[in-house]
């Protein structure tokens, strides 16, 4: 009996659609209404929150300075949840023996880029890299090693992946590409 070995290896990359992302989007969301409404409630002198009387705040500076929290919580959670309804960074790296080609997509931001494509031939392939960073900032990641270019990074970026499956996903694609695995 003979196994034949896949001819196409695909693996998606988690973009920003993350729980923690739309954990922290919700909370700077209403983190921000809470702050914005207390700082028009105290300009107002309307009380505007259901759950507190910031009527009694004085507006210059502590009124103002809620506001300002509030507006700018706000804006940081608009960006946060344009980046996870774009799921900026998501994709997938797609190797294919059958054509010979490495593709490597990405999301982006709209516009023109907002799909980031990267086709290469497998022969410029030359290795698997491992990069393990341990320490107050931890990073582990996959990175593809081609002749001529920079390395180009396969693995999501945030949460470190675990290190075995890490080394899992090191070993396979090295085993696949029949290229070195380095970095162990």
């Amino acid at each position: 009996m003979s196994s034949t070995q896949p001819q196409v290896l695909t693996r998606t990359v988690l973009g920003a659609r993350r729980l923690s992302n739309i954990f922290w989007a919700t909370v700077l969301t209403l983190g921000g209404l809470g702050f914005a409404l207390a700082g028009a409630s105290s300009f107002l002198q309307t009380n505007l929150l259901p759950f507190a009387d910031p009527t009694q705040l004085v507006f210059i500076p502590q009124g103002i300075a809620m506001g300002f929290y509030g507006v700018a919580a706000i804006g940081l959670a608009t960006f946060l949840w344009v980046v996870v309804g774009l799921d900026v960074g998501g994709g997938y790296n797609q190797f294919d023996k059958t054509s010979n080609r490495l593709q490597i997509v990405r999301n982006g931001f709209w516009g023109e880029n907002r799909r980031i494509e990267f086709d290469q031939p497998l022969e410029d392939v030359t290795a698997v890299r491992v990069a393990i960073k341990e320490g107050l900032n931890p990073k582990r990641a996959l990175y593809l090693r081609l002749k001529g270019r920079p390395d180009i990074p396969l693995t999501r970026v945030g949460q470190p992946i675990p290190l075995s499956e890490l080394e899992n996903q090191g070993a396979e694609l090295a085993r696949f590409l029949q290229v070195p695995l380095e970095g162990l």
